[in-house]
Protein backbone atom coordinates (compact mmCIF):
# COMPACT_ATOMS: atom_id res chain seq x y z
CA UNK A 1 0.00 0.00 0.00
CA UNK A 2 1.92 3.04 -1.21
CA UNK A 3 1.89 6.49 1.37
CA UNK A 4 -0.67 8.25 0.40
CA UNK A 5 -3.69 4.98 -0.37
CA UNK A 6 -2.89 4.66 3.93
CA UNK A 7 -3.15 7.62 4.97
CA UNK A 8 -6.37 8.27 3.02
CA UNK A 9 -7.57 4.97 4.70
CA UNK A 10 -6.44 6.20 8.20
CA UNK A 11 -8.96 9.77 7.16
CA UNK A 12 -11.88 7.13 6.19
CA UNK A 13 -11.20 5.87 9.94
CA UNK A 14 -11.25 8.95 11.61
CA UNK A 15 -14.65 9.80 9.83
CA UNK A 16 -15.91 6.88 10.68
CA UNK A 17 -14.87 7.39 14.88
CA UNK A 18 -16.09 11.08 14.28
CA UNK A 19 -19.88 10.29 12.95
CA UNK A 20 -20.11 7.50 16.14
CA UNK A 21 -19.91 10.66 18.70
CA UNK A 22 -19.67 9.54 22.20
CA UNK A 23 -19.90 6.06 20.46
CA UNK A 24 -22.51 3.12 19.70
CA UNK A 25 -23.76 2.59 23.39
CA UNK A 26 -24.78 6.50 23.60
CA UNK A 27 -26.21 6.59 20.37
CA UNK A 28 -28.66 3.46 21.20
CA UNK A 29 -29.41 5.52 25.06
CA UNK A 30 -30.41 8.74 22.77
CA UNK A 31 -33.02 6.20 20.27
CA UNK A 32 -34.13 5.02 23.35
CA UNK A 33 -34.90 8.31 24.59
CA UNK A 34 -36.62 8.28 21.34
CA UNK A 35 -34.25 10.84 20.17
CA UNK A 36 -32.49 11.60 17.16
CA UNK A 37 -28.49 11.97 16.95
CA UNK A 38 -26.85 15.24 15.87
CA UNK A 39 -25.97 14.04 12.30
CA UNK A 40 -29.29 12.20 11.90
CA UNK A 41 -31.27 15.62 12.92
CA UNK A 42 -29.02 17.38 10.47
CA UNK A 43 -29.79 15.29 7.12
CA UNK A 44 -33.87 15.34 8.19
CA UNK A 45 -33.53 19.00 7.89
CA UNK A 46 -31.32 19.09 5.06
CA UNK A 47 -32.05 18.28 1.10
CA UNK A 48 -29.90 14.93 0.63
CA UNK A 49 -26.60 14.80 0.21
CA UNK A 50 -26.32 18.56 0.32
CA UNK A 51 -24.71 18.86 4.21
CA UNK A 52 -21.10 19.87 4.12
CA UNK A 53 -19.11 19.70 7.47
CA UNK A 54 -16.74 21.71 9.46
CA UNK A 55 -14.43 20.89 11.95
CA UNK A 56 -15.41 17.06 12.45
CA UNK A 57 -11.65 16.40 14.13
CA UNK A 58 -12.23 19.94 16.68
CA UNK A 59 -11.22 18.14 20.40
CA UNK A 60 -11.63 20.31 23.78
CA UNK A 61 -8.39 21.42 25.44
CA UNK A 62 -9.61 20.98 29.13
CA UNK A 63 -7.13 19.40 31.53
CA UNK A 64 -8.82 19.43 34.63
CA UNK A 65 -10.85 16.55 36.28
CA UNK A 66 -8.73 13.89 33.97
CA UNK A 67 -10.92 15.48 30.75
CA UNK A 68 -7.23 15.16 29.07
CA UNK A 69 -7.46 11.28 28.70
CA UNK A 70 -10.92 11.40 27.42
CA UNK A 71 -11.72 13.06 23.57
CA UNK A 72 -13.86 13.39 21.40
CA UNK A 73 -13.88 13.96 17.51
CA UNK A 74 -16.10 17.37 17.12
CA UNK A 75 -16.62 17.54 21.14
CA UNK A 76 -20.42 17.45 21.09
CA UNK A 77 -21.22 19.68 18.24
CA UNK A 78 -21.81 19.14 14.56
CA UNK A 79 -21.68 22.08 12.03
CA UNK A 80 -21.66 22.88 9.07
CA UNK A 81 -23.74 24.07 5.68
CA UNK A 82 -26.58 22.79 3.65
CA UNK A 83 -29.56 23.69 1.25
CA UNK A 84 -33.26 23.48 2.25
CA UNK A 85 -35.51 23.52 -1.01
CA UNK A 86 -32.32 24.77 -2.69
CA UNK A 87 -31.38 27.55 -0.41
CA UNK A 88 -28.31 27.89 1.36
CA UNK A 89 -28.85 27.08 5.84
CA UNK A 90 -26.06 27.07 8.28
CA UNK A 91 -26.83 24.71 10.92
CA UNK A 92 -25.45 23.30 14.17
CA UNK A 93 -26.66 20.63 16.01
CA UNK A 94 -25.50 20.01 20.25
CA UNK A 95 -24.40 16.15 20.24
CA UNK A 96 -25.94 14.87 23.50
CA UNK A 97 -23.96 11.52 23.19
CA UNK A 98 -20.75 13.46 23.89
CA UNK A 99 -20.64 14.66 27.63
CA UNK A 100 -24.50 15.10 27.59
CA UNK A 101 -23.85 17.89 24.90
CA UNK A 102 -22.23 20.42 27.15
CA UNK A 103 -20.70 23.38 26.25
CA UNK A 104 -16.94 23.73 26.03
CA UNK A 105 -14.84 26.63 24.34
CA UNK A 106 -14.13 24.81 21.78
CA UNK A 107 -18.07 23.67 20.90
CA UNK A 108 -18.85 27.28 21.42
CA UNK A 109 -15.83 28.36 18.75
CA UNK A 110 -17.04 25.93 16.46
CA UNK A 111 -21.06 27.05 16.75
CA UNK A 112 -19.60 30.96 16.33
CA UNK A 113 -17.67 30.16 13.03
CA UNK A 114 -20.88 28.74 11.15
CA UNK A 115 -22.77 32.18 12.89
CA UNK A 116 -19.84 34.37 11.73
CA UNK A 117 -20.48 32.77 8.13
CA UNK A 118 -23.95 32.94 7.90
CA UNK A 119 -24.03 36.49 8.76
CA UNK A 120 -20.81 36.33 5.95
CA UNK A 121 -22.77 34.71 3.17
CA UNK A 122 -26.55 36.42 4.26
CA UNK A 123 -28.20 33.05 5.08
CA UNK A 124 -30.33 31.50 7.80
CA UNK A 125 -28.95 30.17 11.26
CA UNK A 126 -30.64 26.98 12.56
CA UNK A 127 -29.51 25.76 16.33
CA UNK A 128 -30.50 22.58 17.31
CA UNK A 129 -30.31 22.21 21.02
CA UNK A 130 -29.56 19.44 23.03
CA UNK A 131 -27.58 20.35 25.71
CA UNK A 132 -27.10 19.26 29.78
CA UNK A 133 -25.82 23.26 29.57
CA UNK A 134 -22.11 24.79 30.72
CA UNK A 135 -19.29 21.59 30.81
CA UNK A 136 -18.48 22.19 34.78
CA UNK A 137 -15.01 20.83 34.07
CA UNK A 138 -14.19 24.10 31.92
CA UNK A 139 -15.53 26.50 34.74
CA UNK A 140 -14.90 30.25 33.11
CA UNK A 141 -14.57 29.18 29.66
CA UNK A 142 -17.20 27.19 29.42
CA UNK A 143 -19.31 30.86 30.39
CA UNK A 144 -17.15 32.81 28.11
CA UNK A 145 -18.41 30.35 24.99
CA UNK A 146 -21.88 31.13 25.78
CA UNK A 147 -20.86 35.04 26.05
CA UNK A 148 -19.35 34.49 22.65
CA UNK A 149 -22.55 32.72 21.27
CA UNK A 150 -24.88 35.37 22.61
CA UNK A 151 -22.91 38.27 21.04
CA UNK A 152 -23.72 36.77 17.73
CA UNK A 153 -27.04 36.12 18.27
CA UNK A 154 -27.44 39.54 18.91
CA UNK A 155 -25.38 40.74 15.80
CA UNK A 156 -27.43 38.36 13.63
CA UNK A 157 -30.44 39.65 15.11
CA UNK A 158 -32.38 41.42 12.21
CA UNK A 159 -29.67 40.41 9.97
CA UNK A 160 -30.42 36.53 9.17
CA UNK A 161 -33.11 34.65 10.36
CA UNK A 162 -32.22 32.65 13.33
CA UNK A 163 -34.55 29.33 14.62
CA UNK A 164 -33.84 27.20 17.51
CA UNK A 165 -35.28 24.09 17.67
CA UNK A 166 -35.39 22.68 21.47
CA UNK A 167 -35.40 18.80 21.11
CA UNK A 168 -33.87 17.91 24.78
CA UNK A 169 -32.76 19.80 28.04
CA UNK A 170 -31.61 23.66 27.65
CA UNK A 171 -30.94 24.72 31.13
CA UNK A 172 -29.37 28.16 33.22
CA UNK A 173 -27.80 30.09 30.63
CA UNK A 174 -27.63 27.96 27.25
CA UNK A 175 -31.61 29.74 27.65
CA UNK A 176 -30.48 32.33 26.60
CA UNK A 177 -29.44 32.12 22.74
CA UNK A 178 -32.35 30.37 21.67
CA UNK A 179 -34.22 33.21 23.38
CA UNK A 180 -32.44 35.55 21.10
CA UNK A 181 -33.32 33.91 17.83
CA UNK A 182 -36.46 35.12 16.12
CA UNK A 183 -38.57 31.31 16.61
CA UNK A 184 -38.18 28.79 19.66
CA UNK A 185 -39.49 25.31 18.33
CA UNK A 186 -39.85 22.48 21.36
CA UNK A 187 -40.87 18.90 21.41
CA UNK A 188 -43.10 17.74 23.39
CA UNK A 189 -42.37 15.75 26.20
CA UNK A 190 -38.55 15.58 25.72
CA UNK A 191 -37.47 19.66 25.83
CA UNK A 192 -37.58 21.75 28.59
CA UNK A 193 -36.21 25.15 28.94
CA UNK A 194 -35.58 26.84 32.30
CA UNK A 195 -33.26 29.13 34.49
CA UNK A 196 -33.07 27.06 37.53
CA UNK A 197 -34.02 23.59 37.83
CA UNK A 198 -36.67 21.83 39.79
CA UNK A 199 -34.28 20.97 42.67
CA UNK A 200 -33.17 24.83 43.06
CA UNK A 201 -36.63 25.53 42.63
CA UNK A 202 -37.13 23.62 45.73
CA UNK A 203 -34.69 24.36 47.75
CA UNK A 204 -34.92 28.04 47.27
CA UNK A 205 -39.28 28.62 46.99
CA UNK A 206 -40.00 25.47 48.53
CA UNK A 207 -42.00 24.80 45.08
CA UNK A 208 -42.53 20.95 44.33
CA UNK A 209 -42.53 21.35 40.24
CA UNK A 210 -41.56 19.00 37.74
CA UNK A 211 -39.29 19.62 34.84
CA UNK A 212 -42.06 19.87 32.34
CA UNK A 213 -44.54 21.81 34.47
CA UNK A 214 -41.41 24.34 35.03
CA UNK A 215 -39.47 24.15 31.25
CA UNK A 216 -41.90 21.92 28.90
CA UNK A 217 -42.97 22.86 25.48
CA UNK A 218 -46.63 23.04 26.66
CA UNK A 219 -45.68 25.50 29.33
CA UNK A 220 -43.51 27.68 26.71
CA UNK A 221 -46.32 27.76 24.38
CA UNK A 222 -49.17 28.80 26.82
CA UNK A 223 -48.10 30.80 29.23
CA UNK A 224 -44.70 32.22 29.02
CA UNK A 225 -44.69 32.84 25.48
CA UNK A 226 -40.80 32.24 25.14
CA UNK A 227 -41.46 29.55 22.63
CA UNK A 228 -43.15 30.04 19.40
CA UNK A 229 -44.21 26.20 18.32
CA UNK A 230 -44.48 22.95 19.83
CA UNK A 231 -44.35 20.02 17.46
CA UNK A 232 -44.96 15.99 18.77
CA UNK A 233 -42.11 14.49 16.76
CA UNK A 234 -38.60 15.45 15.36
CA UNK A 235 -39.32 14.73 11.96
CA UNK A 236 -42.70 17.53 12.29
CA UNK A 237 -40.08 19.94 13.61
CA UNK A 238 -37.72 19.86 10.28
CA UNK A 239 -41.07 19.73 8.73
CA UNK A 240 -41.88 23.10 10.31
CA UNK A 241 -38.62 24.26 9.93
CA UNK A 242 -38.55 24.01 5.77
CA UNK A 243 -42.14 25.66 5.51
CA UNK A 244 -41.01 28.47 7.88
CA UNK A 245 -38.08 29.04 6.03
CA UNK A 246 -40.08 28.91 2.59
CA UNK A 247 -42.00 32.32 3.71
CA UNK A 248 -38.75 33.70 4.96
CA UNK A 249 -35.75 35.72 2.74
CA UNK A 250 -31.99 34.21 3.38
CA UNK A 251 -31.15 38.31 4.88
CA UNK A 252 -32.64 41.40 5.61
CA UNK A 253 -31.22 43.10 1.84
CA UNK A 254 -33.58 40.04 0.48
CA UNK A 255 -37.42 39.74 -0.22
CA UNK A 256 -38.84 36.06 0.53
CA UNK A 257 -39.28 33.65 -2.39
CA UNK A 258 -42.18 34.28 -4.72
CA UNK A 259 -44.09 30.93 -4.74
CA UNK A 260 -46.54 30.12 -7.87
CA UNK A 261 -49.50 31.40 -7.43
CA UNK A 262 -52.97 29.00 -8.92
CA UNK A 263 -54.96 30.56 -6.71
CA UNK A 264 -57.19 33.48 -8.88
CA UNK A 265 -56.45 36.83 -7.93
CA UNK A 266 -60.12 38.16 -8.46
CA UNK A 267 -61.67 35.54 -6.40
CA UNK A 268 -65.05 36.26 -4.60
CA UNK A 269 -65.65 35.21 -1.32
CA UNK A 270 -69.42 35.34 -0.95
CA UNK A 271 -69.58 34.25 2.85
CA UNK A 272 -67.67 36.84 4.08
CA UNK A 273 -70.98 39.29 3.09
CA UNK A 274 -72.33 36.91 5.52
CA UNK A 275 -70.05 36.46 8.40
CA UNK A 276 -70.02 39.85 10.68
CA UNK A 277 -73.30 39.01 13.12
CA UNK A 278 -75.84 41.54 13.43
CA UNK A 279 -75.05 41.48 17.21
CA UNK A 280 -71.98 43.53 17.84
CA UNK A 281 -71.09 41.36 20.96
CA UNK A 282 -71.26 38.06 19.20
CA UNK A 283 -68.51 36.62 18.31
CA UNK A 284 -67.46 35.02 14.91
CA UNK A 285 -63.87 32.92 13.44
CA UNK A 286 -61.39 35.25 12.50
CA UNK A 287 -59.89 32.54 10.81
CA UNK A 288 -62.54 31.55 8.64
CA UNK A 289 -61.81 35.49 7.34
CA UNK A 290 -58.08 35.19 6.51
CA UNK A 291 -58.47 31.43 5.39
CA UNK A 292 -61.05 33.02 2.58
CA UNK A 293 -58.68 35.32 1.41
CA UNK A 294 -55.37 34.37 1.70
CA UNK A 295 -53.56 32.02 -1.49
CA UNK A 296 -55.10 28.74 -1.05
CA UNK A 297 -56.34 29.02 2.28
CA UNK A 298 -53.09 28.35 3.39
CA UNK A 299 -51.21 29.88 6.59
CA UNK A 300 -48.51 28.86 9.47
CA UNK A 301 -49.51 30.39 12.28
CA UNK A 302 -46.90 31.58 15.34
CA UNK A 303 -47.78 31.65 18.56
CA UNK A 304 -51.27 29.20 18.19
CA UNK A 305 -51.64 28.56 21.88
CA UNK A 306 -50.65 31.71 23.56
CA UNK A 307 -52.69 34.95 23.51
CA UNK A 308 -55.04 33.56 21.60
CA UNK A 309 -57.24 36.98 21.58
CA UNK A 310 -54.66 37.99 18.39
CA UNK A 311 -53.22 36.04 15.61
CA UNK A 312 -49.98 36.06 14.22
CA UNK A 313 -49.31 33.86 11.37
CA UNK A 314 -47.09 33.91 7.85
CA UNK A 315 -49.28 33.35 4.53
CA UNK A 316 -49.13 34.13 0.81
CA UNK A 317 -51.68 37.01 -1.57
CA UNK A 318 -50.50 36.27 -5.56
CA UNK A 319 -47.23 33.91 -3.92
CA UNK A 320 -46.18 36.80 -2.21
CA UNK A 321 -45.11 36.25 1.80
CA UNK A 322 -46.71 38.16 4.03
CA UNK A 323 -47.18 38.71 7.69
CA UNK A 324 -50.62 38.73 9.39
CA UNK A 325 -52.00 40.39 12.38
CA UNK A 326 -55.71 40.04 13.12
CA UNK A 327 -57.71 40.41 16.35
CA UNK A 328 -59.71 37.40 16.96
CA UNK A 329 -63.24 38.30 18.35
CA UNK A 330 -63.37 34.42 19.49
CA UNK A 331 -61.20 35.04 22.20
CA UNK A 332 -61.73 37.13 25.04
CA UNK A 333 -63.84 39.92 22.10
CA UNK A 334 -60.36 40.28 20.30
CA UNK A 335 -59.03 42.72 23.20
CA UNK A 336 -55.69 43.99 23.74
CA UNK A 337 -54.01 43.14 26.29
CA UNK A 338 -50.46 42.55 27.76
CA UNK A 339 -49.55 39.07 26.20
CA UNK A 340 -51.30 39.74 22.79
CA UNK A 341 -49.76 43.12 22.58
CA UNK A 342 -46.04 41.68 23.03
CA UNK A 343 -46.94 38.52 20.72
CA UNK A 344 -48.26 41.08 18.23
CA UNK A 345 -45.32 43.84 18.41
CA UNK A 346 -42.35 40.99 18.01
CA UNK A 347 -44.24 39.51 15.40
CA UNK A 348 -44.48 42.99 13.39
CA UNK A 349 -40.91 43.59 14.12
CA UNK A 350 -39.63 40.20 12.54
CA UNK A 351 -41.87 40.72 9.22
CA UNK A 352 -40.88 44.63 9.20
CA UNK A 353 -36.78 43.38 10.07
CA UNK A 354 -36.48 41.03 6.99
CA UNK A 355 -39.03 43.30 4.09
CA UNK A 356 -42.12 40.53 4.57
CA UNK A 357 -45.19 43.34 4.30
CA UNK A 358 -47.48 43.34 7.27
CA UNK A 359 -51.05 42.75 6.34
CA UNK A 360 -54.02 43.56 9.82
CA UNK A 361 -57.24 42.36 9.97
CA UNK A 362 -58.88 44.77 13.01
CA UNK A 363 -61.53 44.24 15.32
CA UNK A 364 -61.04 45.07 18.62
CA UNK A 365 -63.25 46.43 21.52
CA UNK A 366 -60.25 48.38 23.16
CA UNK A 367 -57.21 47.21 25.58
CA UNK A 368 -59.00 44.79 28.33
CA UNK A 369 -59.36 46.95 31.45
CA UNK A 370 -58.54 45.93 35.22
CA UNK A 371 -55.98 46.15 37.83
CA UNK A 372 -54.46 42.75 36.73
CA UNK A 373 -53.30 44.49 33.54
CA UNK A 374 -52.49 48.30 34.84
CA UNK A 375 -50.24 46.72 37.88
CA UNK A 376 -48.82 44.55 34.90
CA UNK A 377 -47.66 47.27 32.82
CA UNK A 378 -50.61 47.32 30.18
CA UNK A 379 -49.24 50.96 28.93
CA UNK A 380 -45.98 49.79 28.63
CA UNK A 381 -46.61 46.64 27.24
CA UNK A 382 -49.21 48.27 24.35
CA UNK A 383 -46.90 50.81 23.82
CA UNK A 384 -44.52 48.32 22.50
CA UNK A 385 -47.17 47.04 19.92
CA UNK A 386 -48.04 50.69 18.72
CA UNK A 387 -43.93 51.13 18.40
CA UNK A 388 -43.33 48.42 16.10
CA UNK A 389 -46.24 49.65 13.83
CA UNK A 390 -44.75 53.21 13.95
CA UNK A 391 -41.08 51.76 12.79
CA UNK A 392 -42.42 49.43 10.33
CA UNK A 393 -41.25 50.55 6.77
CA UNK A 394 -42.48 47.78 5.34
CA UNK A 395 -45.89 47.64 3.53
CA UNK A 396 -48.55 48.05 5.43
CA UNK A 397 -52.42 47.28 4.55
CA UNK A 398 -55.30 47.18 7.13
CA UNK A 399 -58.84 46.02 6.64
CA UNK A 400 -61.26 47.09 9.21
CA UNK A 401 -64.36 44.70 9.79
CA UNK A 402 -65.58 45.46 12.60
CA UNK A 403 -65.02 47.30 16.15
CA UNK A 404 -62.47 49.37 16.51
CA UNK A 405 -62.04 52.09 19.59
CA UNK A 406 -60.09 54.13 21.26
CA UNK A 407 -56.18 53.82 21.48
CA UNK A 408 -56.34 50.68 20.01
CA UNK A 409 -58.20 51.74 16.84
CA UNK A 410 -54.53 53.98 17.10
CA UNK A 411 -52.29 51.49 17.41
CA UNK A 412 -53.79 48.65 15.08
CA UNK A 413 -51.93 49.78 12.00
CA UNK A 414 -54.57 52.79 11.18
CA UNK A 415 -53.59 55.66 8.56
CA UNK A 416 -51.82 57.80 11.68
CA UNK A 417 -49.36 55.63 12.20
CA UNK A 418 -47.82 54.99 8.41
CA UNK A 419 -50.52 52.54 7.43
CA UNK A 420 -49.96 52.91 3.48
CA UNK A 421 -53.30 51.32 2.69
CA UNK A 422 -56.37 51.18 5.12
CA UNK A 423 -59.53 49.58 3.76
CA UNK A 424 -63.07 49.10 5.75
CA UNK A 425 -65.86 47.17 5.64
CA UNK A 426 -69.50 48.46 5.65
CA UNK A 427 -69.54 46.42 9.28
CA UNK A 428 -66.71 48.58 10.69
CA UNK A 429 -67.48 50.91 13.53
CA UNK A 430 -64.83 53.24 14.42
CA UNK A 431 -64.83 55.18 17.47
CA UNK A 432 -63.62 56.21 20.58
CA UNK A 433 -65.53 53.77 22.66
CA UNK A 434 -68.55 52.28 21.86
CA UNK A 435 -72.28 53.26 22.05
CA UNK A 436 -73.28 52.20 25.46
CA UNK A 437 -69.81 53.83 27.10
CA UNK A 438 -70.35 56.95 25.01
CA UNK A 439 -73.72 57.94 25.96
CA UNK A 440 -72.90 57.25 29.53
CA UNK A 441 -70.22 59.95 29.22
CA UNK A 442 -71.41 62.24 27.06
CA UNK A 443 -75.05 62.41 28.87
CA UNK A 444 -73.78 61.78 32.10
CA UNK A 445 -75.96 64.46 33.99
CA UNK A 446 -78.88 64.21 32.14
CA UNK A 447 -78.91 60.33 32.90
CA UNK A 448 -78.31 61.32 36.22
CA UNK A 449 -81.29 63.70 36.69
CA UNK A 450 -83.65 60.77 35.60
CA UNK A 451 -82.47 58.19 38.22
CA UNK A 452 -85.85 58.08 39.55
CA UNK A 453 -87.71 57.61 36.24
CA UNK A 454 -86.44 54.32 35.03
CA UNK A 455 -88.42 54.21 31.94
CA UNK A 456 -87.93 57.17 30.79
CA UNK A 457 -83.84 57.11 31.69
CA UNK A 458 -84.10 53.46 29.78
CA UNK A 459 -85.72 55.03 26.79
CA UNK A 460 -83.43 58.30 26.49
CA UNK A 461 -80.73 56.35 26.90
CA UNK A 462 -81.63 53.92 23.97
CA UNK A 463 -82.16 56.90 21.66
CA UNK A 464 -78.99 58.16 22.45
CA UNK A 465 -77.48 55.14 21.66
CA UNK A 466 -78.97 54.84 18.16
CA UNK A 467 -77.73 58.33 17.70
CA UNK A 468 -74.09 57.86 18.50
CA UNK A 469 -74.37 54.20 16.76
CA UNK A 470 -75.85 55.78 13.27
CA UNK A 471 -73.11 58.43 13.68
CA UNK A 472 -70.32 56.05 14.70
CA UNK A 473 -71.03 52.07 13.57
CA UNK A 474 -70.26 52.81 9.86
CA UNK A 475 -66.85 53.72 8.41
CA UNK A 476 -68.04 56.70 6.59
CA UNK A 477 -67.00 59.46 9.14
CA UNK A 478 -63.26 57.96 8.72
CA UNK A 479 -63.38 57.95 5.00
CA UNK A 480 -64.97 61.43 4.74
CA UNK A 481 -61.60 62.31 6.75
CA UNK A 482 -59.79 60.26 4.59
CA UNK A 483 -58.30 58.46 7.46
CA UNK A 484 -60.25 55.16 5.79
CA UNK A 485 -59.03 54.89 2.04
CA UNK A 486 -61.93 52.86 0.60
CA UNK A 487 -64.95 51.12 2.36
CA UNK A 488 -64.73 47.71 0.63
CA UNK A 489 -67.18 44.78 -0.34
CA UNK A 490 -66.36 41.98 2.05
CA UNK A 491 -65.91 39.17 -0.66
CA UNK A 492 -63.60 41.42 -3.17
CA UNK A 493 -60.95 41.44 -0.21
CA UNK A 494 -58.81 39.16 -1.44
CA UNK A 495 -58.42 41.32 -4.65
CA UNK A 496 -58.12 44.81 -2.98
CA UNK A 497 -55.42 43.88 -0.71
CA UNK A 498 -53.15 41.87 -3.96
CA UNK A 499 -54.16 44.81 -5.44
CA UNK A 500 -52.75 46.78 -2.32
CA UNK A 501 -49.95 44.99 -1.93
CA UNK A 502 -48.74 45.15 -5.97
CA UNK A 503 -49.47 49.25 -5.83
CA UNK A 504 -46.39 48.96 -2.99
CA UNK A 505 -44.30 46.61 -4.54
CA UNK A 506 -41.80 49.98 -4.74
CA UNK A 507 -42.63 51.46 -1.69
CA UNK A 508 -39.25 53.31 -0.33
CA UNK A 509 -39.49 54.44 3.36
CA UNK A 510 -36.76 55.47 5.82
CA UNK A 511 -36.60 56.21 9.45
CA UNK A 512 -34.23 58.79 10.94
CA UNK A 513 -31.02 57.84 11.35
CA UNK A 514 -30.47 56.92 15.02
CA UNK A 515 -27.63 54.60 16.86
CA UNK A 516 -30.99 52.60 17.70
CA UNK A 517 -33.93 53.49 19.24
CA UNK A 518 -35.14 52.75 22.66
CA UNK A 519 -38.61 50.47 22.47
CA UNK A 520 -40.20 50.08 25.60
CA UNK A 521 -39.43 47.30 27.48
Amino acid sequence: MSNIQEKVGQLIERREKAALGGGQKRIDAQHAKGKFTARERIHMLLDEGSFEEFDMFVEHRCTNFGMEKEHYFGDGVVTGYGTVDGRLVYVFAQDFTVYGGSLSKTMAEKICKVMDMAMRNGAPIIGINDSGGARIQEGVDALAGYADIFQRNVMASGVVPQISAIFGPSAGGAVYSPALTDFVIMKKNTSYMFLTGPKVVKTVTGEDVTQEELGGASMHTTKSGVSQFAIDTEEEGFELIRKLLSYLPQNNMEDAPLAVCIDPIGRLEDSLNEIIPDSPNKPYDMFEVIRAVVDNGEILESQDSYAKNIITCFARFNGQSVGIIANQPKYMAGVLDINASRKAARFVRFCDAFNIPIVTFVDVPGFLPGTGQEYGGVITHGAKLLFAYCEATVPKVTVTLRKSYGGAYIVMASKHIRGDINYAWPSAEIAVMGASGAVEVLYAKEIAALAEKPEERAKFIAEKEAEYTEKFSSPYEAAKRGYIDDVIEPRNTRFRIIRALQSLATKRLVNPAKKHNNIPL
